[in-house]
């Protein structure tokens, strides 16, 4: 589905990633940790195409496709989908009104008809019970005076509604408590299949307790320093990152293959 080859990149001229491989395929839950500036935020930035950041070398293809020539609304009409570590606000304009907008974005990219208000509101209250999501934050502007927990919940909920092929996940857990870790972890857990994946962007283990990754990519100055499968999560946990200051640069080609 997605393969990442020697992906270098950064922002004002201070290069960030430094030769990135990785390789994602359908099924699969991937794992990207480590400190901070390491690159994490970074890659999953670069894969949404946000316009601040510049690619200076490699390539990323999508399902076979040039990632990197597409434009960011095009890479999410084709399925790739991002959840923001600082959901932004968007007073005036409602939940449903931008999930149903999306959505049918979508739906007119595959060539198939828009659904109507009365139509999207029986899918949206369907899709809210993912992330136990109450119908009067349907009729809210999109996270204008959400609580943290309740941004990424709807976070979430767009996933739930958009069903993206890949969904890529920044932080999803930073400011979570048990409590909203558990709906939005759980929400995730409902929405992973055979026939997408996921990218995991987190700083802590206590996430991979909930969402159980196949393979974890440990990242450090802008390489991938250490793979691994959920043990090495554990084993950071123990550790903390410095000593992978001393670990051999791997930089390999990611833990899946096609």
């Amino acid at each position: 589905m997605l393969e990442i080859k020697d992906l270098h990149a950064g922002i004002d001229g201070n290069e960030i990633l430094k030769g990135i491989n990785l390789t994602v395929n359908k099924g699969e839950i991937h794992a990207i940790m480590g400190p901070n500036g390491s690159g994490k935020s970074t890659l999953a930035k670069v894969l949404a195409g946000h316009p601040a950041y510049q690619v200076t070398k490699g390539e990323v293809l999508y399902e076979g496709k040039d990632l990197l020539a597409l434009a960011p609304d095009e890479r999410a009409r084709s399925g790739i989908f991002m959840a923001f570590q600082y959901p932004i606000e968007v007073p005036g304009v409602s939940n449903a009104q931008f999930l149903r907008l999306a959505y049918n974005e979508k739906r007119k990219h595959l060539g198939e008809e828009e659904l109507d208000p009365l139509e999207f509101k029986d899918l949206l209250k369907e899709r809210a019970k993912v992330v136990e999501m109450d119908a009067s934050f349907m009729t809210r502007s999109v996270n204008d005076g959400f609580s943290g927990g309740e941004k990424k919940r709807n976070e979430i909920l767009q996933m739930a509604v958009l069903e993206p092929k890949l969904a890529v996940l920044d932080e999803t857990d930073s400011g979570l408590d048990i409590d909203a870790l558990r709906i939005v972890a759980g929400g995730v857990n409902q929405l992973h299949n055979a026939n997408n994946a996921v990218i995991l962007v987190t700083h802590y283990q206590r996430l991979l307790d909930y969402i159980v990754p196949q393979f974890v990519h440990v990242l450090a100055n802008g390489r991938i320093a250490k793979e691994g499968g959920k043990e090495l999560a554990l084993e950071l946990e123990q550790k903390g990152y410095d000593w992978l200051k001393a670990a051999p640069d791997s930089n390999g080609a990611g833990a899946g293959v096609n």
